[in-house]
């Protein structure tokens, strides 16, 4: 590899290091990195801001100004080309005498897909492709699922005993991991678009499901809970946050049964009633009688990334659908015994079509990344 590929990699991997900082905290639209590079000196550099406005590469060029002129912009996804609530960034870098643009990923957006490379070559830029094409998927990966699939990218995490219990019985929360793993979560979480429970576990633990790391609070996900009867507890954590951090709750088929659902006339009257007060309090009723239903209606709403975080019943659900791309699984050292429940599998039992990425030690605990296989 000569010099000037291996300056392309070292700018291009800055620039996705730049983007995995809003990871979560675009909304709709992607968490891009841009640099711009003149004679070798970093002139201007962003990331896409919170809310997916501005974009990455207006924002580097207004900090490059002038010295923009003849640099090299490295941007980890096609600049669009089309005229949204913002004018295309393609043009930006037209207009700003950009010499070379180097790309890592190509959009997908059926609006883009391309039109940007061909708007910025026949303006007279030298634009490559598919520098660090593996590493730029891996930080777009949510953003591409939802443009390719029209779904969420799923993540499975599950912090199991060393018995292979997730909790025990009547006991609610029971802490299985350590603190080095807790706060590997927290940050996981913060880099999520959103985060789903069943009604058992939001019964059983009342979670509140927010980023508690000092410094990211801000960055809680959405809160989704699958609850077919509509049991969620108004006095709940869930509930009484709605209007503070969106919460969704998704009634019909898409989620496994309540433990203490109603049935036939007791249903109906009450249902509705309950439905009203969920809303009144700020919670979204969302209906979906499949999960890759919810996943349709989730991604219509700007959601790329959702991290299914508890219980057993929602796991196996996900798992039964397939419609799992990412299994965490953290490994505690410690028994539950008796009482305990069961989890969907453990290290000697990950589903079939998935394959370790990477292993860790957090204190005592063990953690294994496991991605789908394409």
């Amino acid at each position: 590899m000569g010099e000037p590929a291996r300056e392309d990699e070292r700018f291009m991997a800055a620039a996705l290091r730049l983007a995995r900082r809003n990871l979560g905290r675009t909304s709709t639209n992607p968490s891009v990195g841009c640099i711009i590079v003149n004679k070798g000196t970093i002139v201007g550099q962003a990331v896409t801001a919170p809310g997916g406005r501005p974009h990455a590469e207006t924002q580097a060029l207004a900090e490059a100004g002038e010295k923009a002129r003849g640099a090299t912009a490295y941007v980890t996804l096609e600049p669009c080309s089309h005229h949204g609530k913002t004018p295309p960034c393609a043009d930006a870098l037209i207009a700003s005498g950009i010499a070379r643009v180097v790309v890592s990923i190509l959009d997908p957006d059926e609006r883009v897909a391309g039109r940007g490379v061909v708007m910025l070559r026949d303006a007279g830029i030298d634009v490559d492709i598919g520098t660090l094409h593996e590493e730029g998927g891996r930080v777009l990966e949510a953003y591409l699922m939802r443009q390719r699939k029209k779904r969420p990218h799923v993540t499975l995490k599950l912090a199991v005993s060393a018995d292979g219990m997730i909790g025990r019985r009547g006991e609610g929360q029971v802490r299985i991991s350590g603190a080095v793993s807790r706060a590997q979560v927290q940050v996981l979480r913060a880099e999520t678009d959103a985060i789903l429970v069943g009604i058992g576990t939001a019964v059983a633990d009342d979670p509140e499901l927010t980023v508690r790391m000092p410094g990211l609070e801000e960055r809680s996900p959405v809160r989704i809970v699958l609850d077919r009867r509509l049991d969620l507890p108004l006095e709940s954590k869930l509930v009484r946050t709605a209007r503070d951090v969106p919460l969704i709750v998704v009634a019909g088929d898409a989620g496994p049964p309540s433990p203490r659902m109603r049935e036939g006339a007791e249903r109906g009257a009450d249902y509705d009633a309950r439905r009203a007060a969920l809303e009144a309090a700020g919670a979204e009723l969302l209906t979906a009688d499949t999960i890759a239903d919810l996943l349709a209606a989730l991604a219509s709403r700007g959601i790329s990334s959702l991290l299914v975080e508890g219980g057993a019943r929602a796991a196996r659900s996900f798992l039964a659908a397939d419609l799992v791309d990412r299994i965490l699984l953290f490994t505690g050292p410690a028994a539950i015994g008796e009482g305990g429940i069961s989890s969907p599998f453990q290290r000697t039992s990950v589903p079939e079509g998935f394959t370790l990425g990477r292993t860790a030690r957090y204190g005592d605990d063990i953690f294994e990344d496991y991605e789908r296989d394409s």
